[in-house]
């Protein structure tokens, strides 16, 4: 998740779908909130749960320009991605 200014947030979700919209809502009270994270920019899918949270561990132990080479390899303009889904 990104917010307009560029801040990122990493999570883990078992419904990403679902997890996305109480981001846009501003729902729980936390960093995300807080920076307005509320754009899709990256998102991996996995069907186990534990690899799900090492990979979330991982990617925040990275630095920012790690971070933003992975966002832009699938997608450049940083645009949000769950606006397909509508």
């Amino acid at each position: 998740m990104a917010s307009r200014t560029g801040t990122l947030y990493i999570g883990v979700t078992n419904n990403l779908e679902r997890r996305i919209i109480e981001h846009k809502q501003g729902i729980f009270y936390g960093f995300s909130k807080k920076y307005q994270c509320t754009k899709l920019v990256f998102y991996e899918e996995s069907n186990n749960i534990i690899s799900a949270i090492e990979r979330e561990k991982q990617l925040k132990k990275w630095r920012r320009n790690k971070k933003e080479f992975l966002i832009k390899k699938i997608n450049p303009s940083w645009k949000d991605l769950s606006e397909e889904w509508k």
